[in-house]
């Protein structure tokens, strides 16, 4: 049986939601929050590794930035699809888990995985919330849905401050031996040559130093915030 958790982070391979959002997890870890993950797929079409290997590295991971639940859907991995079953797979996840924030994609993507997965993860969660749907259990839709920006060129609704947890955001990317091993320059994932730790760590530094703290992650919303009191506002302007 799933476990409900208060947030659900989705992503369609193992390790994006590392890299993506690892520090932020931790955080709403030590925040006390249950925090569970849901790849879609095993990651199978993968260059380097295998399935088992991959399992093995995010249960690993998980552990590390102490995740209550890691699920993954089997869906087919570079042929993902916004269709009526894959939607209907992952709304029924959605009614179990039941969070009340997810964290998914951003949509605009390179990978054409990781588009699909945010526009069906979005689709997913208001079917997971029609009466009518032919799905178990009640019918449930997150309040929030956070956008992860996967360092494409956008810009961030917000910033999360994660430098307390950033040691076990690179822990957990370590998890994946298989796919990232540091001072590896073979790996183009981001850019020709760069090592990835070295590149996210630089951007995550860069996006730390515009709210003035060493590591910060970047996540969009595509709605407004509503503010009651902007003395409270974090940051500075000047």
């Amino acid at each position: 049986m799933t476990t409900k958790v208060d947030v659900l982070a989705i992503a369609a391979h193992r390790d994006d939601v590392e890299i993506t959002s690892g520090g932020l997890i931790a955080k709403f870890v030590d925040f006390g929050y249950s925090v569970g993950i849901l790849d879609l797929t095993e990651g199978e079409m993968g260059s380097r590794g295998d399935s088992a290997t991959r399992l093995a590295e995010s249960t690993e991971a998980a552990k590390i930035l102490g995740v209550k639940e890691r699920a993954n859907l089997g869906l087919p991995d570079a042929y993902l699809e916004n269709s009526l079953a894959a939607r209907a797979v992952l709304a029924q996840k959605i009614r179990d888990f039941a969070p009340q924030l997810i964290i998914i994609p951003h949509w605009q993507q390179r990978h054409p995985d990781h588009r699909v997965c945010s526009q069906l993860s979005f689709d997913a969660c208001h079917y997971a919330g029609l009466k009518k749907a032919k799905l178990t259990g009640e019918p449930h839709r997150p309040r929030k849905i956070l956008y992860s920006t996967y360092y494409e060129p956008t810009v961030p609704s917000f910033a999360v401050d994660v430098s307390a947890q950033y040691e076990r955001k690179l822990a957990a990317i370590r998890c994946y031996n298989s796919q990232f091993r540091e001072g590896d320059k073979t790996n183009n994932v981001f850019s020709p040559g760069a090592d990835l730790f070295d590149f996210v760590r630089a951007n995550d530094g860069a996006l730390g130093s515009q709210i003035r703290v060493q590591f910060a992650e970047a996540y969009v919303l595509k709605e407004i915030v509503a503010i009651d009191d902007p003395m409270k506002l974090g940051g500075l302007s000047i």
